[in-house]
């Protein structure tokens, strides 16, 4: 399908736009990686601090997640920077939105229940990373937002403790991390 709009005369189909993306952001695995690393200092502060910390861990340390990834790209040799014009940059960002809300939303529930607001980050996490399915055209993603979805519900009806939830995440997104990183090295 022809692509439309400004800059964007080297992408022309949805798969070269998911392919410069891929070729900018080393598969995006650099920004799982990082987002894994802020679930686990937060799992930490919540098992040897407070979780209300935890809590806080997670939100400012997941605004740190975007430049530290783009960092990370660099240092491992990747442009990280799409061309410009890339309608999936757009819809990243256009997820970023929705991830915020749900930043809103999961710190109210925490309010209320405070070991919920892990499982409310994953299904918000989770559902971001359906998207990023598109963003970057690997079913992987699809895999590691159905994970965090359904480990965000079985925390939930387990009771699971606040850092027990903030573990969890941080595991799935690592192993993910490390997954994606080791099929893109594969692939090229």
């Amino acid at each position: 399908m022809p692509l439309k709009g400004p800059n964007i005369s080297a992408i022309s189909t949805v798969i070269d736009a998911q392919s410069d993306m891929r070729r900018a952001y080393y598969d995006g695995a650099p920004g799982v990686f990082v987002s894994g690393a802020v679930w686990l200092v937060a799992g930490l502060v919540a098992w040897y601090a407070r979780p209300s910390l935890a809590v806080w861990t997670l939100l400012i340390g997941g605004a740190m997640i975007h430049p530290l990834s783009l960092l990370l790209c660099k240092i491992l040799g990747f442009p990280a920077a799409h061309t410009p014009g890339n309608p999936m940059a757009s819809l990243a960002g256009e997820s970023t939105v929705w991830l915020i809300v749900g930043c809103v939303i999961a710190f109210g529930v925490s309010t209320q229940r405070i070991e919920w607001f892990f499982p409310a980050m994953m299904l918000m996490i989770g559902g971001r990373y359906f998207t990023f399915q598109t963003v970057y055209g690997l079913r992987s993603y699809w895999v590691l937002g159905a994970l965090l979805c359904a480990s965000a519900v079985a925390l939930v009806l387990l009771r699971a403790p606040v850092a027990v939830g903030a573990i969890v995440g941080a595991c799935i997104e690592l192993a993910c991390a490390r997954f994606i990183a080791r099929q893109t090295s594969r692939q090229r």
